[in-house]
């Protein structure tokens, strides 16, 4: 690897080295926070008596503040920069993880994990272009190596957790654990120079109508992903607001990229990695409360499941090329949603040793959905540029902040149907854990047909985009 690169605005020399190291430690606290907060759900339910219900609200703000961080700074990348985005990531980790620990209920948790979702979003909206800007020649390359470490930071943080709830330490000292990569990455973002965005690419970034547009999406973003009264009076409570938020995007889509095509597929993509991370990481969130009981209630054992299936995403990622190059993208999301449902299917009946076979097939469906989404999206919609692939992963994460809490929901409802139908003990949080998987198999298996469709339409999105480049 070339350890400087010249910016074409600066006499000095880039670090793409230090950049790129940068960006990989803040992306493994981004995941740490992840694996840490899915690793302590039950400690919250205990101290702060929160239904399941109430741990997917704070999970879900998680997930509502990284889309909001992804599209409001994808849509001002080069207005403000990666160093100005990066700064504002490190506020946002240090200031979440320090309300996360002095939370004393269920609204300090709620506030503190959306700050910390907000920074999340940011590392992932700096550096996704950052690093494509530094390794022009090889982008995806190292996108490819740089994503590795959101598995491999769950890994980490998975194996934090599980070594510190063994040794029976209290949630606090897991969350101020990650307030020490957060220092490191910090202390580089403030001591690193970074390459300036060239000045024709920074004044082309606010408009009237995409700023008018912005906001409105922003807004209704919010009224959707808050517990709040606003919408129990609309007909189906969140869509209406939801399908306006569609149109809203494809507008903004169709006034950049200058195609109707461009913005109508757009739509359908972010609707798709809805669907892939909710099976990817709705799944994978809620480990400890969904496969806990079935590994015999052992303390941290769930993290360790995690950290496994984390691991095989990891590997499987970073050897994605010759599989992507042999069965065309469309081709590996097909293959995934089929194994995914396999894995999730296996894994709702799954006990004993069969819960890491199941694991391992879920890993292995689930491994390529997120970075293979984002190149479709680069490949077959050319022309909604760092925004479009903004859009497609805030569509993925926002998914989540909608379906945590109804997760939350089917755990206590396969609780109380376990209940009354006379179980006791372990067995009803067997039962509830179930009882959520097989709900969430519904996910890939809807993939399956609609990545099939898209697979016999290929060559039609292929001739289509070219006219687009």
């Amino acid at each position: 690897m070339a350890t400087t690169y010249t910016s074409t605005n600066a006499a000095s020399y880039i670090n793409r080295d230090r950049l790129f190291w940068l960006s990989c430690i803040s992306l493994i606290v981004t995941a740490m926070t992840f694996a840490i907060r899915a690793g302590i759900l039950t400690q919250l339910s205990e101290e702060f008596a929160l239904s399941d219900t109430q741990l997917g609200w704070v999970n879900s703000m998680a997930f509502l503040g990284f889309p909001l961080a992804m599209v409001v700074f994808g849509f001002l990348y080069n207005k403000l920069g990666p160093r100005l985005i990066m700064i504002l990531a490190f506020a946002g980790h240090l200031l979440g993880l320090v309300l996360t620990i002095v939370a004393d209920g269920f609204l300090g948790l709620l506030v503190s994990t959306f700050f910390i979702g907000f920074a999340n979003g940011s590392v992932e909206a700096a550096c996704n272009p950052l690093v494509a800007d530094l390794y022009r020649e090889e982008k995806t390359k190292w996108l490819n190596r740089f994503h590795v470490w959101f598995p491999g930071g769950i890994v980490i943080g998975a194996l934090t957790s599980y070594l510190m709830t063994n040794g029976g330490i209290a949630w606090q000292p897991q969350i101020a654990i990650m307030l020490i990569p957060t220092a490191i990455y910090g202390f580089m973002v403030f001591t690193t120079r970074f390459p300036e965005v060239p000045y024709s690419e920074r004044k082309v970034d606010l408009d009237g109508k995409g700023v008018l547009l912005m906001s409105a999406i922003l807004g209704l973003l919010m009224l959707i992903g808050t517990p709040n009264d606003l919408l129990a009076g609309l007909p189906g409570t969140f869509v209406l607001p939801l399908l306006l938020v569609l149109v809203l995007t494809s507008v903004l889509i169709v006034l950049r990229a200058g195609r109707v095509r461009d913005g109508v597929l757009l739509i359908v993509l972010m609707a798709i990695m809805s669907l892939t991370a909710t099976s990817e990481l709705g799944t994978q969130q809620w480990v400890d409360r969904i496969l806990g009981a079935q590994l015999g209630n052992l303390p941290g054992q769930a993290m360790i499941v995690l950290g496994m299936v984390t691991g095989i995403m990891a590997v499987g990622r970073y050897f994605a090329g010759p599989l992507i190059h042999a069965l065309n993208p469309l081709g590996v999301l097909l293959m995934s949603a089929i194994v995914t449902t396999l894995g999730l299917f296996m894994m709702a009946s799954a006990s004993g040793v069969m819960v890491y076979v199941s694991a391992i097939i879920f890993a292995v469906g689930v491994c390529y959905f997120w970075p293979t989404m984002i190149g479709v999206t680069a490949q077959y919609v050319p022309r909604s540029g760092a925004l479009g692939m903004s859009l497609v992963g805030a569509a993925g994460m926002f998914a989540l902040t909608i379906w945590n809490p109804i997760i939350g929901g089917w755990i206590d409802s396969a609780r109380a149907s376990a209940e009354a139908s006379g179980l006791q003990g372990g067995a009803v949080e067997i039962a509830a854990g179930q009882g959520a998987l097989s709900q969430l198999v519904y996910f890939p298996m809807i993939l399956i047909a609609i990545f099939a469709a898209l697979f016999f339409t290929r060559r039609w999105l292929e001739s289509s985009a070219e006219g687009a480049r």
